[in-house]
């Protein structure tokens, strides 16, 4: 994920010390059901697509932008999956960040899925029973957006 401009002005006086930002997720079906993913250029991991919203920009409407930018595939919103907070993940500079995640079920459009900037080296659509490994956080993000059933963490932050 590239460092939005905002967050590099805020690091300038507030240091490598935790920032609680939010960030979003877009679980993406297109009409076969299958879910689209990017393998990120900063780790060679596959994941869902995600970013961080801009000052006054609505959560929906970056995970729309974020998807878009990132694999030329337009999608709309069509329901909040689940809002989490996340253990704090401190990078290899030394910063420190905690994100709100919103995680929305999206559903594709329009656009052919490709590598659309330099955060992604690969993009492709993916079966549900055949995703390669997107970690927990990934899998349990496509399993909740598949359900209509609600997801409730436990406030000790465990999950």
């Amino acid at each position: 994920m590239a460092t939005p401009d905002f967050i590099r002005d805020l690091r300038a006086s507030a240091g490598h010390q935790l920032l609680w930002l939010p960030g979003v997720t877009a679980v993406v079906f297109d009409d076969e059901g299958r879910v689209l993913l990017g393998r990120r250029s900063d780790n060679g991991r596959w994941s869902l697509i995600g970013g961080i919203p801009e000052p006054g920009e609505q959560p929906a409407a970056c995970a729309v932008r974020e998807v878009e930018e990132e694999t030329a595939v337009q999608c709309v919103v069509e329901r909040l999956v689940l809002v989490q907070a996340l253990k704090p993940v401190t990078y290899d500079n030394g910063d420190v960040c905690q994100f709100m995640d919103i995680t929305f079920r999206c559903r594709a459009v329009g656009g052919e899925a490709r590598v659309n900037d330099d955060e992604s080296l690969e993009v492709g659509w993916f079966e549900v029973d055949a995703l390669p490994d997107i970690k927990e956080f990934g899998q349990t993000r496509v399993k909740q957006a598949l359900s209509d059933a609600p997801t409730w963490f436990e406030p000790t932050g465990s999950f």
